[in-house]
């Protein structure tokens, strides 16, 4: 059975059960009829993980960085988006002090590998 070297990085994994979440919220959303609330989480949260898996497939570690990078800003938008939703009431602070340590970490966890990824 084929198998792809993002597949065994820590960071992907976290990254992949983060989506899942952010699916379920957004599924959430749609049955509230928020559906451009739930395109932009959907969207913003699988691009965490498609940054990675596709800067693992990189010639060069600089290359990879890069998309680290923007797996990174994609962590941001998660965030911004999920503060949005708590002030317009649509998702609980429950919610949010349940996500955000786990995009904190990631975000975390993205710097430091990309980090080992630029040293020379």
């Amino acid at each position: 059975m084929a198998h792809f070297r993002f597949e065994d990085l820590e960071i992907w994994k976290m990254a992949i059960e983060l989506s899942d979440r952010l699916f379920d919220i957004a599924d959430d959303l749609r049955e509230q009829k928020r559906f451009r609330f739930a395109e932009q989480l959907d969207g913003a949260g699988l691009s965490i993980s498609n940054n990675i898996s596709e800067g693992a497939g990189s010639y060069s570690d600089p290359d990879f960085a890069n998309f680290l990078k923007y797996a990174h800003r994609s962590i941001y938008e998660c965030v911004n988006v999920l503060l949005i939703l708590e002030r317009r009431k649509l998702i609980s602070e429950s919610i949010k002090e349940e996500l955000f340590p786990k995009l904190e970490l990631l975000s975390r966890k993205l710097t430091n590998f990309r980090k080992t990824l630029l040293k020379e």
